[in-house]
């Protein structure tokens, strides 16, 4: 089956006609999602995997929820070690309790609808036109090229910034309650940290900053969180929040550090150690 066929399987191509790259409807969806991401550094594609396939969706996730690396640490929103030496008032000096657990490529079922999705060439060439990409790459990291997001009742991914300009991902699951995602667009650029608004926001006094979103199981979003800080708010009630993350490269033969890796997923492989220390940045910022 042709990436077309396995696309339109997956996918509303009644909504968004993408079996067809060269079509007007392609364009469309590209155009208004381009957009989107100029202005705010985010958009969200309601119901992009087919209605009929979401009660699916979450039980393949929930499936495999269980093996997801679980660990309770004390960080910052630049995800650099704490106690690193900031200036008095920096924002990096601010920690929270991060309660999310992940499960790695590794762990997801080939067959499944996101493994599907993520390793889809027409998919691919989508998300490389969404962000005005001539192409992108699968992270060669066997770990965190995909891997399914858990978020507990009684737990936060606390504000924070990726380390990655763009991410691609989709609400598999929704929060009994809470679990809300919220993101301040912009908030620092490639060349400037913004450290006195990053402040504000973490010490809850930059509500002004703050958009908030609701999604919903098939909901696919693009997000540039590089210079937007975003969390997903504490869950609560009886009901876990799951999202698959999408993970792609400008550049080929990406692989995550040891530190983060072992930090996300609790152990790391040889092409972990193989690749430290050959990691290229993009900007100069903290993280």
């Amino acid at each position: 089956m042709g990436a077309a066929e396995t696309l339109a399987g997956v996918i509303d191509t009644r909504r968004y006609p993408l079996a067809e790259p060269e079509g007007t409807g392609w364009d469309a969806v590209v155009s208004r999602t381009r957009e989107a991401l100029a202005e705010s550094g985010c958009r969200v594609l309601p119901d992009f995997i087919r209605p009929s396939l979401q009660e699916a969706l979450s039980a393949e996730c929930a499936e495999i929820a269980p093996d997801a690396h679980y660990d309770v640490e004390t960080v910052n929103a630049y995800n650099i070690e704490v106690g690193t030496p900031l200036p008095d008032g920096h924002p990096g000096r601010i920690t929270f309790e991060r309660g999310n657990a992940f499960v790695p490529r590794d762990r997801i079922p080939a067959g499944f609808i996101v493994h599907r999705l993520y390793s889809n060439a027409l998919f691919q060439r989508f998300v490389a036109d969404c962000f005005g990409l001539p192409r992108v790459h699968e992270l060669a990291d066997p770990l965190s090229a995909l891997c399914l997001n858990v978020v507990n009742p009684g737990t936060e991914h606390p504000w924070h910034f990726d380390t990655n300009e763009f991410t691609v991902s989709l609400l598999t699951r929704e929060a009994g309650d809470g679990g809300v995602f919220e993101y301040c667009p912009n908030i620092r650029s490639a060349e400037a940290e913004n450290v006195g608004d990053v402040r504000r926001v973490l010490t809850g006094h930059g509500e002004d900053l703050v958009r908030r979103l609701t999604l919903r199981p098939g909901d696919l979003q693009l997000f540039k969180g590089r210079y937007s800080l975003h969390r997903v708010s504490t869950v609560r009630g009886d009901t876990a929040r799951h999202t698959a993350i999408f993970a792609y490269s400008e550049r080929p033969g990406v692989v995550g550090s040891v530190a983060r890796t072992k930090q996300l997923f609790g152990r790391v492989l040889p092409e972990h150690l193989a690749a430290e220390g050959r990691a290229v940045r993009v900007d100069g910022l903290l993280d």
